[in-house]
């Protein structure tokens, strides 16, 4: 168990400092105001209407970096911060959550596997480790590498893979939502050459905490993988 909490404290600490460079980047192209005056709000519903989407509605929610497209309610949720404000970091955040609600509009195939396993990710997630670790303990207690622990450790792997799948899958709607975001603010003229590097190097701090979550669960997974059929010899 000491090799898995080292692991875990290695990815905890390399998503902490992913995060902060990330809170700092945010902190440091929020002081980039935008020569166009726009608020993060504004960005959004203009990139919306541009895209022909008129049945999303752009509001506000509470927290910092809390920004996400809901798309049950179609919803660009823009935190307090980004909502209001008129900078490149606000712009930059504005706009890729929209990317979000283009390509839900154009049904984007990543974005529609990615909300086919949210059901599945929400009921298994929270529990695979257990199921896994369960599944370990009873074929030490019984002694028998092929019984019932086995199979129910291998449960909890393929439960585990269903949430290191999801988060594999996101990586693209992640980063084509950002590609979607810059390409939109160039064309449309929306930032200067200042304020769209600032809103690109943003996007690119946010797109690596989805990285080392992906590669977080793939080495959890791989972990405990090692565990159960090692177990078996």
């Amino acid at each position: 168990m000491m090799t898995y909490y080292i692991l875990i404290g290695g990815i905890a600490l390399v998503s902490w400092l992913v995060s902060s460079r990330l809170k700092s980047k945010f902190k440091q192209y929020s002081k980039i105001h935008l020569r166009n005056g726009m608020s993060g709000a504004e960005i959004a519903q203009k990139m919306l209407d541009d895209h022909g989407i008129r049945d999303v509605k752009v509001i506000s929610t509470p927290g910092m970096l809390t920004d996400h497209y809901n798309p049950k309610d179609k919803t660009v949720n823009l935190s307090e911060g980004v909502y209001n404000q008129r900078n490149a970091a606000a712009a930059a955040v504005a706009a890729h959550e929209c990317g979000h609600a283009v390509q839900h509009a154009q049904a984007y195939e990543w974005l529609t596997m990615r909300s086919k396993l949210v059901p599945v990710v929400s009921v298994t997630s929270g529990m695979s480790t257990w199921v896994v670790f369960g599944g370990i303990m009873l074929m030490a207690a019984t002694g028998v590498a092929g019984g019932i622990g086995f199979y129910i450790a291998v449960a909890g792997l393929i439960m585990m893979g269903f949430a290191t799948l999801f988060s594999f899958v996101t990586l693209p709607v992640e980063y084509d939502a950002s590609k979607r975001a810059l390409v939109w603010l160039k064309q449309k003229n929306m930032v200067s050459q200042q304020e769209y590097a600032g809103a690109e190097d943003a996007l690119k701090w946010a797109a690596r905490t989805y990285v080392v979550a992906a590669l977080g669960a793939l080495a959890s997974l791989l972990y405990w993988a090692v565990q159960v059929f090692g177990g078996r010899d």
